[in-house]
């Protein structure tokens, strides 16, 4: 039997989670929430960088907005987040470089935390929320998800239950195995058949100047490849670890730190699956698995002179003559080659050579590409409603349910799951 019963119980603590409980509370204050995470702090895109943008479709899975629709919500996130918004300069010129061999810039309002200040803004919101009366239980993992007639019921790893009237699950990218976890056992139908593979690119910052003038540009190339997550000013690559591989990411620190005088992003390509290899999570899991076995345990760095010549980094050279860097993670030097499938590879290079020509330089050959630069968060559970709702009583939003691929995607995806549950009290 369960300890305690909520109006609401919501899984997470991120970007999807806080939209849901800020939407509610504000407007049925009376309601009792939950709000459980199995870490201890509030996780996410908030943690780690937090990159904000705010305008349509950069963030939001398309299939299930319009611009409309962001549009209507994105105001609700800003007034949450108070973003301080970056200024962007002299695009006509990139976009212009851009059109004339078929690639999109995005021109996108943006605003950056970053990784030493995001505490600070979860800090206020968190506290907002316990003023409000949501209880909040960090440091905790949900283990079960059961769905009875008048409600749903967790059960912690500790074995304490707690019921709802609606439960919310809204784990972030590193929840995409539990929610398909939860959809089998429940007999959800879902499909997980995307999903994003690439590299991260890291290069100084002379190399790259789009930065100074527009912070975190986004360029659309063919064959599905994007540029994602750009880093300037104090800025670094990261490994970031799921399960038995790590992956790559990057990070930057605020403008109050001082710069070192390099850049990095992600260039990704969105992979769609057909019969019969159906599982874009079993894919990258393999990816990840196969780029760490040739890495002895960690993700593979090259150099793009290396690159071009047809041969392998080493760690005794990869800081010699033009590689005038060093790198920010210092991973294994090797050949990408033997790690990216080939047809990846084939598209995000012609991509890296599309962007050379509209920001010269980026092929400087000490630029460093690191792999793998893997996204999971392309579940697409069977909605049976515009609310994100999947069973009677069981929403899923977020990055890790497919609704939406950045922060303010995902808090607008809370908003609408709050709204369906609001709907239906």
């Amino acid at each position: 039997m369960a300890s305690e019963h909520f109006d609401v119980i919501i899984i997470g603590t991120g970007p999807a989670a806080l939209g849901v409980a800020f939407r509610l509370t504000e407007k049925q204050p009376h309601l009792s929430i939950l709000m459980i995470d199995k870490e201890t702090i509030c996780s996410g895109g908030l943690l780690n960088d937090c990159k904000q943008n705010y305008s349509y479709p950069i963030g939001f899975a398309e299939e299930y907005w319009s611009r409309e629709e962001a549009e209507r919500l994105l105001p609700l996130v800003e007034e949450r987040l108070q973003p301080v918004f970056m200024e962007r300069s002299n695009l006509a010129t990139y976009r212009r470089r851009a059109e004339r061999i078929g690639v999109t810039l995005y021109d996108i309002r943006q605003a950056h935390v970053g990784t030493d200040r995001s505490r600070l803004l979860i800090k206020r919101l968190m506290d907002e929320l316990a003023g409000r009366g949501v209880k909040v239980i960090l440091g905790c993992e949900v283990t079960e998800v059961d769905e009875q007639p008048t409600g749903a019921v967790i059960t912690l790893a500790d074995g304490a239950e707690y019921s709802a009237d609606s439960l919310v699950m809204a784990p972030g990218r590193k929840g995409f195995g539990f929610l398909q976890r939860t959809m089998e056992k429940l007999e959800i139908a879902y499909i997980d058949n995307i999903v994003d593979v690439g590299i991260r690119v890291e290069t100084r910052i002379e190399n790259y100047p789009i930065v100074s003038d527009y912070y975190d540009p986004k360029f659309y190339f063919p064959e599905r490849v994007r540029t994602f997550c750009t880093n300037s000013g104090h800025a670094r690559v990261v490994q970031e670890r799921y399960g038995d591989f790590s992956i790559v990411n990057g990070h930057a620190l605020s403008s109050e730190k001082s710069a070192n005088g390099l850049v990095n992003f992600a260039l990704l390509k969105t992979i769609g699956l057909k019969d019969p290899v159906r599982s874009g999570q079993q894919m990258a899991i393999f990816l990840g698995r196969l780029a760490s076995e040739i890495g002895g345990g960690k993700p593979l760095m090259q150099r793009v002179g290396d690159f071009r010549m047809g041969k392998r980094s080493t760690a005794e050279s990869f800081n010699e003559d033009l590689y005038s860097f060093k790198p920010t993670c210092p991973v294994t030097a090797g050949d990408l080659g033997l790690a990216v499938p080939a047809k990846i590879m084939r598209h995000i290079w012609a991509a890296m050579k599309k962007l050379d020509t509209i920001v010269p330089g980026v092929l400087h050959p000490s630029t460093i590409m690191y792999y793998p630069e893997i996204k999971m968060y392309a579940n697409k559970p069977a909605f049976v409603d515009a609310y994100f709702r999947v069973s009677d009583h069981i929403y899923m939003v977020g990055d890790g349910a497919g609704t939406s691929r950045g922060i303010t995607g995902a808090w607008a995806s809370g908003i609408r799951a709050a709204e369906g549950i609001l709907k239906g009290r």
